[in-house]
């Protein structure tokens, strides 16, 4: 199976991730988020596999949150989701996805929901 992670090497949290893939065997494609920033198919995929809403995958602490009015409740889901391609430092990381399933590795250790059945 694939193991894909959406990566950022200037977060500590997505390198722990990475490391905890490596500590296991595995050598996930990596995808550096920030520099190939996924398109809008991509992220409702991911929101798919993770089970979440466009919101909560949104890092709202980000200046770029505040700065577009991304709280406004009244956004629909696809302006959340362009808003996330068009910004990808808006996405929450790191994303690790292992065929039709996807978690969140925050706390990193979460990526062991993956390997667990």
């Amino acid at each position: 199976m694939t193991i894909t992670i959406y990566y950022n090497p200037r977060c500590s949290k997505s390198r722990q991730t990475l490391e905890l893939l490596s500590a296991r065997g595995i050598s996930p494609t990596i995808v550096e988020y920030l520099e190939t920033p996924p398109d809008a198919k991509t992220v409702k995929s991911l929101l798919k596999k993770l089970g979440l809403e466009p919101r909560e995958l949104m890092r709202k602490k980000e200046a770029a949150y505040a700065e577009l009015g991304l709280a406004d409740t009244a956004l629909s889901a696809d302006e959340l989701i362009e808003a996330m391609v068009d910004n990808p430092i808006l996405i929450e990381r790191p994303i690790v996805v292992a065929g039709e399933r996807a978690v969140l590795g925050r706390p990193p250790e979460n990526i062991a929901a993956l390997f667990s059945d």
